[in-house]
């Protein structure tokens, strides 16, 4: 299969290395919007740009009949746009705050916490994420997936920075080289309750959305890493 790279920062090459090592071929690599793109070339597009170039990246593969995977967080804003044009155009697209396997087990696995503990109405919930310091958006893409079915389950306005009334406190630390931590915490008078992920390295995200590539091929309609994981 021809994939396409958009973003070939540190994740779209470790993309590129994986796709390679799976029998693909990366023809096309775009690392500044405003190179020129061939779409004739590749069958999928893997998207790991910048939160400012995503959703232009995202919407011209979609408009020439390229299927895409799309990894950048911090331009979900645009996200309904995007999911209107897959759908008017009869398109392929998917995107996930993480691709990894553990991750989105994480994820299964948070919501049914949240369901769960929410309904003893004695725990104040929160999250932590650590990530690295060129990372661009806080919070990550994780935490506010994460933070979905908390705010539903506990009945809140939204998420926030800050210690707000009827939000879900995100705290967000940069520091060093940290691929990823993702801390959900549940605290009551009496104990605290935690679960955690800890990436080791970006492989996991990276294989994740080679996997997604190949899954999407020859699919239409728009998609999550639960279809490609059947969770």
């Amino acid at each position: 299969m021809n994939i396409g790279l958009l973003g070939f920062g540190k994740m779209g090459q470790l993309v590129e290395k994986i796709a390679k090592k799976r029998g693909h071929a990366c023809p096309i690599i775009i690392d500044k919007e405003t190179d020129p793109i061939d779409y004739s070339k590749f069958e999928v597009a893997i998207n790991f740009s910048t939160p400012e170039s995503a959703f232009n990246l995202i919407s011209n593969c979609l408009n020439n009949g390229v299927a895409v995977i799309s990894g950048t967080t911090g331009w979900l804003d645009n996200y309904p746009k995007v999911v209107s044009l897959c759908n008017e155009r009869k398109g392929s697209f998917l995107y996930a705050s993480n691709f990894s396997l553990g991750v989105n087990l994480f994820f299964a696995l948070n919501e049914q916490f949240s369901q769960l503990i929410s309904q003893t109405r004695e725990y104040q919930p929160a999250i932590k994420e650590i990530h690295h310091i060129h990372k661009l958006d806080a919070p990550s893409g994780t935490a506010i997936s994460l933070a979905g079915p908390i705010i539903r389950d506990f009945e809140l306005e939204n998420y926030s920075s800050t210690a707000k009334e009827k939000h879900l406190h995100i705290e967000s630390e940069r520091v060093g080289e940290v691929p990823g931590t993702h801390i959900v915490s549940y605290q009551s008078e009496v104990d605290l309750i935690r679960i955690t992920h800890d990436a080791k390295n970006r492989n996991s995200f990276a294989l994740g959305a080679v996997i997604a590539a190949e899954w999407i091929k020859d699919k239409n309609g728009v998609f999550s890493m639960k279809d490609v994981l059947s969770i």
